[in-house]
Parts: structure tokens; sequence; C-alpha cells
């Protein structure tokens, strides 16, 4: 019973994992009016199907939630609590871009700051911590190179931002809370931070996938050793 329990949850988590990618990969297919390159994948509430872009967010949302958790009782020193509890604050604010959409510009911008900037910082502290643990070793590469992949893409798509606003309001289209947002890109505009929006999310739910599969394989390895 103890080996059932110990696996149900990372296997539930490859479950809305898994899910939240299918659907983020729906979203492309079904609204097709959203250009990928500078539409956010939150736009994708003010289409046509706006619940798929809630399933997409709770999905991930309880994926992270359900990490934390588990990791809460595998971690030890002071900087991996502090990243299980960032993790589950991100799975909070992933929880909550579910139900409060753009069109709710306060509520959702509240949610991103919850569930946008807390994972590198989560990452890294808790990789840093079980890869010094021997049963992690195997997983420790593949861990540090995705921790360290979350906050470079952040930081690339904060610029790709900066960049691509400063490039429309340059060419005299306003961007911002408020303002409808624009039909093409003109001419000039550097336009890439969608795409860079998008890696970073899948980057964010691999680091989930890759660390309930350690959990998983490492629960079995223990029960089997017993």
């Amino acid at each position: 019973m103890q080996h059932s329990g110990s696996t149900i949850m990372p296997a539930f988590v490859m479950i809305t994992t898994a899910l939240s990618l299918l659907f983020l990969a729906l979203l492309h297919i079904l609204s097709p009016e959203f250009e990928p390159a500078w539409r956010m994948v939150s736009e994708y509430a003010l289409g046509e199907f706006a619940w798929v872009t809630s399933l997409f967010f709770l999905c991930w949302g309880i994926s992270s939630i359900l990490v934390a958790a588990k990791l809460w009782k595998l971690v030890t020193s002071k900087a991996s609590k502090i990243g299980v509890l960032l993790l589950f604050v991100s799975g909070v604010g992933a929880s909550l871009a579910a139900v409060f959409d753009v069109s709710q510009p306060t509520e959702h911008g509240i949610a991103g700051l919850l569930g946008i900037p807390t994972v590198p910082v989560a990452t890294l502290f808790i990789t840093y911590h079980v890869s010094k643990k021997q049963a992690w070793m195997p997983y420790s590469k593949t861990l540090k190179l995705v921790a360290h992949l979350t906050w470079i893409l952040l930081v690339l798509m904060i610029i790709a931002m900066v960049v691509m606003m400063t490039g429309f309001q340059n060419a005299g289209i306003e961007m911002g809370p408020g303002s409808p947002p624009p039909t093409h890109v003109p001419a000039g505009v550097i336009a890439v931070a969608g795409y860079v929006n998008r890696l970073l999310i899948v980057v964010d739910i691999l680091w989930l996938i890759i660390a309930a599969r350690a959990i998983n394989n490492i629960s079995k390895s223990n029960f089997n050793n017993q």
C-alpha cells in the first residue's frame, strides 16, 4: 500500500502535465487567428475556446501543486523548502489564471505575478538541493539544465516583449491595458515574444514532468529495496 500511495501522485502529475501540453497544442489548432509569434498564450482566452485555455492553466496549476506537496516531504534545507513553497505559489497562480483571464487585467496580473517569476527560483532551489542526494543523481544534470532554462527564457521573454512593444509604439500602435490588440505586425517590428512565451511554458512544465518521474522511480526503488 505504501508503494501504491507513493506512486499515485507522480502518475497523476504525468496525466495533468500531458493534458496541459495537449490543451496548449489544441489552442493553436482551434484558434489560429492568434498569431503565435506575438500573441501570448493567455490571450487565447479572448477567443471562442476560452474554456480550453482555462483547462490548460488548471492542469498546469494542479501539476505544480501536486509536485510541491510531494517534494515538501523530500527536501530538508531552508532554501529547498522556500523553493517548494514558491512552486506551490506558482501552481496557485496558474490555477487562478484559469479563472481570471486577460479580460480581467488586475486579477490576471496577480495570477501572473504568482505563477511566472516564482518558477525559476523554485526550480533552482529545489534542483540544487535534491541533486546532492544519491537517489537523485541520475536526474540531476537534466533537472539543472531545465531549471536554468526557466530563468534564461524568462529573461529572454521580458526582453522580447520590451523590444516588441517598443516597436509597436514606434509604429504608432498603442499596446497595454485598455488598448485593443494589434491586428498585424508593422514592418520593422521584431515580434518573437509569443514564441519565447510558449517555449518558457513548455520548459516550466517539462521540469515538473522530470521531477515527477524522478519521484516515481525513486519511490519504486525504495520500495523494492525494503
